[in-house]
C-alpha cells in the first residue's frame, strides 16, 4: 500500500507522521536534517507516495535535498495548510504533522513552485546589498543628526563628499570626535561592502539575457530585473502574463456573498520585495522619466482621473505582466504597444 508523509519543520525539530490506507501508522521526531528524514522514510514507508511539508525558512533546502534524496517532496501553500490544521484540538507539531500527512493521502492542497538554488543566490545577493545600503543610509542620517545638535551642518553630498565634510567639521570638535569618527569609520566600512555587492549585481545582470532584455524598459535598472527575472524564473511557470499581476499580488481582492459583492485593495500577496521594486519603477516611469511611451501615457491619463498612488499601482501591475510577456517572447520593450499587450 502507498505510503503518505506530513512533516512539521522547524529549526531545531522536525515532526514526521506517515499514513497508510487511512490510518496513521507510525510518528515520531528528529533532528531537522533532509538526510536523516531520509533515513527514516526509507525504514518506515518504503512505498511512499507523497512527502508535504509547508513553506518556510527551510523549505528550499528541505524541497531540493529530499529531491536528491529521490523522495517525493510537495511543498505546500502554508496560508491553504493553515485551514486544515487549525481544526485539530491542539496546535502541536505532532498534530500538524499528522494534518499534513492526511493532506497529502487526499490530495486536498495546493503545491507552490520552489526556486532552485541559483535563483536564490541572486535573489540573495539583492537582499544583502539592499540591507547594506539601508544600514549605511542610517548611519549617515544618524551622524548628521548628531551633529547638529552641535551646531555642525554636514553639506549635503554622498559618499566621499560626505565622509569628507564630516572630517573637516570635526577637525576642532576632539570630545565629539572620538564619540562621531568610530560611526563614521563603520559607515565607510559598509558602504564599500555595498558597492562591491553593487557591482557583483550589476556584472551578473550583464552576463543574463533576461536582465538586459527587462533593462530595456525605460525605468527598470539591474536591481529590478534581477529579482524579477529570478522570482519568475522560467516563464512558462505561468499559463499567461496576466497571472503575474495577481501572482504578485498586484490585483484587487474580492468579495462576494450573496448580494454583497464588491472589490478591495490589491491582495498584496507574493514576493513583497519584487511588488515594491515595481512599484519603485511604476514612480519612475510616472514622474521622472523623459523617455515617453504608451504604457507611461495610460499611466497619466489614470493618474487624472484616479490619483497618482492608484496610477503607480496600475502601472506596476502592467509592468510585470509586460514583463512577464518580454520573457516569455524574447522581444524588447516596444514604447507604442507594450501598454496595449499588458492590458
Amino acid at each position: 500500500m502507498e505510503d503518505y508523509i506530513g512533516i512539521d519543520v522547524s529549526m531545531k525539530e522536525t515532526a514526521l507522521s506517515i499514513r497508510r490506507g487511512g490510518q496513521r501508522v507510525w510518528r515520531g521526531k528528529c533532528v531537522s536534517d533532509p538526510k536523516r528524514i531520509a533515513q527514516i522514510v526509507r525504514k518506515r514507508a518504503p512505498e511512499t507516495k507523497r512527502i508535504v511539508f509547508e513553506t518556510g525558512p527551510l523549505s528550499v533546502w528541505f524541497y531540493h535535498a529530499l529531491r536528491a534524496e529521490g523522495l517525493p517532496a510537495i511543498c505546500i501553500d502554508a496560508r491553504h495548510a493553515k485551514a486544515a490544521l487549525n481544526m485539530a484540538a491542539n496546535k502541536t507539531d505532532a498534530n500538524d504533522a499528522d494534518g499534513l500527512a492526511h493532506l497529502a493521502e487526499v490530495g486536498f492542497y495546493r503545491e507552490v513552485r520552489v526556486k532552485g538554488f541559483d535563483s536564490m543566490l541572486a535573489r540573495t545577493l539583492v537582499a544583502a546589498r539592499t540591507k547594506l545600503v539601508q544600514i549605511a543610509t542610517d548611519l549617515s542620517n544618524q551622524i548628521r543628526g548628531l551633529m547638529k545638535t552641535f551646531g555642525l551642518v554636514v553639506p549635503s553630498g554622498k559618499g566621499r563628499t560626505f565622509e569628507k565634510n564630516v572630517r573637516n567639521l570635526l577637525t576642532d570638535q576632539g570630545d565629539l570626535a572620538r564619540i562621531l569618527l568610530p560611526i563614521l569609520d563603520a559607515w565607510h566600512s559598509i558602504s564599500t561592502r555595498a558597492a562591491e555587492l553593487t557591482k557583483m549585481l550589476l556584472a551578473g545582470a550583464r552576463l543574463s539575457k533576461a536582465c538586459q532584455l527587462l533593462m530595456t524598459i525605460p525605468g527598470v535598472g539591474a536591481i529590478t530585473a534581477t529579482s524579477f527575472a529570478t522570482a519568475i524564473e522560467d516563464p512558462e511557470n505561468f499559463k499567461n502574463s496576466r497571472a503575474v499581476g495577481a501572482w504578485l499580488g498586484l490585483t484587487t481582492r474580492r468579495y462576494q456573498s450573496g448580494e454583497v459583492d464588491y472589490g478591495g485593495r490589491i491582495s498584496r500577496r507574493g514576493d513583497a520585495h519584487v511588488r515594491g521594486l515595481l512599484y519603485e519603477a511604476a514612480l519612475v516611469i510616472l514622474t521622472r522619466s523623459s523617455a515617453d511611451s504608451d504604457l507611461r501615457n495610460w499611466g497619466l491619463r489614470l493618474r487624472e482621473r484616479l490619483g497618482f498612488k492608484r496610477a503607480a499601482v496600475a502601472v506596476a501591475r502592467k509592468l510585470a505582466v509586460t514583463m512577464h510577456a518580454m520573457l516569455r517572447t524574447g522581444t524588447v520593450f516596444n514604447r507604442t504597444i507594450d501598454a496595449q499587450v499588458a492590458s
